[in-house]
């Protein structure tokens, strides 16, 4: 991962420089606890597609929307056992995504398949913009 230009003229480093700085895993905080997003329109559709590979979409995934704000929330829990040796990884994933406006919460869907999860959220069409006269009546 490429670091961030530090300011020069700053005599200690900015707080993202920190997040994003060399030391991963050892901050309770930061680009570890979180997932790569994508979001585009397609075919007047919101589409959000998240990674998460190695989790259940039954069981640790929860997709969530209140108030305009769609939340991802992800338990992974990963375990690899070899002869002498295991590790884990674990830990809860959360990505909060801003939806348009006008955006129908009721006919949201998501669908998970090889550690991508896509959410389509349906929008209206937008307005043409077209001009139309508007007849005056007098009196």
């Amino acid at each position: 991962m490429p670091l961030p230009a530090l300011r020069a003229s700053a005599r200690f480093p900015d707080l993202l420089d920190w997040l994003e700085g060399p030391w991963p895993g050892m901050l309770p905080f930061g680009s570890n606890q979180t997932f790569r997003v994508e979001d585009f329109t397609d075919n007047g559709k919101y589409v959000i597609r998240a990674e998460l590979p190695g989790v259940d979409p039954e069981k640790d995934v929860e997709v969530t929307v209140d108030s305009g704000m769609l939340t991802i929330r992800a338990e992974r829990r990963e375990e690899s056992k070899q002869d002498r040796h295991s590790e884990f990884k674990y830990g809860s994933l959360t990505r909060a995504v801003s939806l348009p406006e006008g955006a129908d919460p009721d006919k949201i869907t998501a669908r998970y398949d090889k550690g991508i999860l896509e959410v389509t959220v349906p929008m209206p069409k937008p307005s043409t913009g077209a001009a139309r006269q508007i007849s005056v009546k007098s009196g």
